[in-house]
């Protein structure tokens, strides 16, 4: 299944709090249960909170998935881009 990366800019992400995260990932959560109910298959990896954006790593089958949860939770996808590839430091082993 295609991997993206999605760049969502909200003010303050990077000063909330552990309660205001956990509500965000909750609200997440309960988008993508309901779109996995319908069949939909997207799933989240995790993400990183820096400065006013958040950088989430979803599974999914396409694009426009990203961009209907970003529509029914209310969480912008502010760009998204497919990864195409993977390196980390053992790659210059290779």
């Amino acid at each position: 299944m295609p991997k993206f990366i999605i760049e969502r800019d909200i003010p303050e992400i990077g000063s909330a709090d552990q309660a205001a995260l956990s509500a965000a990932a909750e609200k997440s959560n309960s988008v993508l249960s309901a779109m996995q109910a319908e069949q939909k298959a997207i799933e989240w990896q995790h993400s990183y909170v820096a400065g006013d954006k958040t950088y989430c790593v979803y599974e999914c089958a396409s694009e426009d998935l990203i961009h209907e949860h970003a529509r029914r939770s209310g969480f912008p996808a502010s760009t998204v881009t497919e990864v195409r590839n993977q390196i980390d430091p053992s790659t210059a082993d290779r």
